[in-house]
């Protein structure tokens, strides 16, 4: 294929990932949104590069015209989760959707590469809806914790430095740091709930603060400088250790003046 022809090849599949992280960081808004505990903690994306593509063409003897039959990763979505067992739930999220079509799963969580490598990938068929009609393509999925992510990222530049022949010594060390994460993993779902606590809390108290704030702003807006500076005054002593009781009483305490001045 000529220049041009790679970025016309490749405009479906830019539009599929901007639609697909559109779609899975939407996921997450709404649990948030009804303050639920999203399993999807954040989503990345991208379309392979035409180098990485020919490299992997060449490697696997794949033909040029058939790259988009054979190569299932040329457009790529990153699901990150906090804990192991939120994989499997954005798994059965994604096999309840109708908007795309699961071609096949793999499991390399249970099933872990002897590299140490660890996620969960799974290949979807996934309609485009171009200028001149509907085009099927293929995406990868890879779900993963963040403790995973951090060890592939890492993984991957060393691949990349040693062109997939990392000296002996450093796999060693990266099988150990990923069992070490994995085992870091495991210890943080022991302590999941504690950890879900904590962060609803900081949620809880960050929206009181901000509504705090705002009103706060609001005197100040309408010349009543004394009531403002009062306010924040003991704004400023709640928020380090303040109890969220207590900064629902400020804040109860800032609309009851704002409503004096209405």
């Amino acid at each position: 294929m000529a220049i041009i022809e790679w970025k016309t090849f490749l405009i479906p599949y830019e539009q599929a990932v901007e639609e697909l992280k559109v779609k899975f960081r939407s996921i997450r808004r709404e649990y948030r949104r009804k303050n639920e505990y999203s399993p999807i903690e954040f989503v990345t994306g991208r379309v392979k590069e035409i180098s990485s593509m020919l490299e992997k063409a060449n490697k696997f003897d794949i033909p040029l015209d058939r790259i988009e039959y054979e190569m299932e990763d040329i457009a790529g979505i990153r699901v990150m989760c906090q804990f192991v067992d939120d994989i499997e739930k954005v798994v059965n999220l994604m096999r309840q959707r109708t908007d795309m079509q699961i071609i096949y799963e793999k499991d390399y969580i249970t099933d872990v590469k002897t590299s140490g490598y660890r996620s969960y990938h799974v290949i979807i068929r996934y309609p485009v809806n171009m200028a001149d009609g509907r085009k099927d393509i293929l995406a990868e999925f890879q779900i993963r914790t963040l403790a995973m992510n951090f060890w592939a990222t890492i993984e991957h530049s060393l691949n990349y430095k040693y062109k997939h022949d990392i000296p002996q010594e450093i796999k060693y060390k990266l099988k150990s740091a990923a069992d070490a994460a994995f085992q870091l993993d495991q210890m943080m779902l022991e302590i999941k709930d504690e950890i879900k606590d904590a962060q609803k809390l900081f949620e809880v108290k960050s929206n009181i603060i901000s509504n705090i704030m705002d009103n706060i702003i609001t005197l100040s807006s309408i010349g009543k400088s004394a009531e403002s500076m009062r306010y924040q005054t003991q704004l400023n002593k709640l928020i380090e250790e303040g109890e969220v009781f207590e900064l629902n009483n400020l804040l109860m305490a800032t609309e009851k003046t704002l409503e004096m001045y209405k």
